[in-house]
């Protein structure tokens, strides 16, 4: 029994499903854009003392807004996370009714500014560690995101040794002044060796003027006699 493969084409586009496809890829680019974002900030991390107070930094974002907005705060207990507050904010600007599960911790954000950050006090070493700000928002079909903040509690602060840094300042700033030093005295050479020039010029010039003089050459002072007359 013979078998006969038949090659199938692709359909092709026509200008019309193209448009649909562009269409449907810009509002694709359009829900990405309007997405929930959690931030913790440029820094994502905090080194503090033991026994301190800090803040843990939070806030969200949404182009189109916020409507019953679910967040919480996590902490990452060797992989095991524990759920530190939580809450839902009904709308932009409402101050929220926050749970708290974790002693020692207090809310901060008030939702102003989209601000949903905590407070630790009298941190412990086993307050350090992985802490997660969670949000979900309903405006836009159940949009989550989710953002990472790591606290590093110490004994101390470590101090930073600035030597090397105030050597590499101190050898650019000399070679800088030394540059410039030589460019003033580059420029001042030359304007020595110019005013120099032009009082060779006209020590040449007047030298010039007095040797006519005199020789009694044409243009100099000398007395010059009549030719005389034939009878």
């Amino acid at each position: 029994m013979d078998v006969q493969w038949v090659r199938v084409e692709p359909p092709k586009l026509g200008p019309r499903n193209s448009a649909v496809g562009l269409f449907f890829s810009m509002l694709l680019g359009v829900w990405y854009a309007q997405a929930l974002e959690m931030s913790v900030g440029k820094v994502p991390f905090l080194e503090a003392v033991n026994g301190s107070t800090v803040m843990l930094p939070c806030s969200y974002s949404s182009c189109i807004g916020i409507e019953n907005l679910y967040f919480n705060w996590q902490f990452n207990d060797n992989g095991t996370m524990h759920k530190v507050c939580e809450s839902v904010i009904p709308s932009q600007g409402v101050e929220p009714h926050v749970s708290i599960y974790r002693e020692r911790v207090e809310f901060v954000g008030k939702n102003r500014d989209s601000n949903i950050s905590i407070l630790l006090w009298n941190i412990t070493f086993e307050d350090g560690g992985q802490y997660t700000c969670f949000g979900l928002n309903p405006k836009e079909k159940g949009k989550n995101h989710s953002a990472i903040f790591n606290l590093i509690v110490v004994d101390e602060l470590r101090m930073v040794d600035n030597t090397l840094t105030i050597i590499i300042a101190s050898a650019v700033g000399g070679a800088i002044a030394l540059l410039m030093g030589f460019m003033l005295l580059k420029n001042f050479t030359l304007f020595v060796l110019s005013k120099l020039e032009e009082k060779n010029k006209e020590c040449l010039v007047t030298s010039s003027g007095i040797d006519n003089t005199e020789n009694g050459l044409s243009g100099s002072k000398a007395d010059s006699k009549a030719t005389p007359k034939k009878k």
